[in-house]
């Protein structure tokens, strides 16, 4: 049980579970201005970057462990995810009417 709390008590752990709050905050303050804010929508939100996001990088963290010539698919995938998070959050910023370049926005 120590390996697991261990596992999700790292520090790239925590900035993805830090991006996806922020992202949550955002896009249902950016879904409450644009009054399309549904609960339904949340749930589903929370299933993908949860589950995707936080499990599938833990997953991809044991299986380093296991594989240490895997090691650097791990920083890669951090950055991604990262990477991701980030459009995420660029993107509900300009459904709160912030002006973004056209190259940061997701559409």
């Amino acid at each position: 049980m120590n390996e697991i709390i261990a596992l999700f008590g790292t520090t790239q752990i925590q900035w993805i579970v830090i991006l996806i709050a922020v992202d949550v905050i955002l896009g249902v303050v950016a879904a409450i201005l644009k009054k399309e804010f549904r609960l339904g929508k949340l749930a589903k939100f929370m299933v993908k970057p949860v589950l995707g996001y936080v499990l599938g990088f833990a997953v991809l963290e044991m299986v380093a462990q296991a594989l240490p010539s895997l090691t650097a698919i791990v920083s890669v995938t951090f950055i991604l995810v990262i990477l991701a998070l980030i459009g995420s959050i660029l993107n509900n910023l300009a459904r709160m009417g912030l002006t973004l370049p056209a190259y940061l926005l997701k559409d």
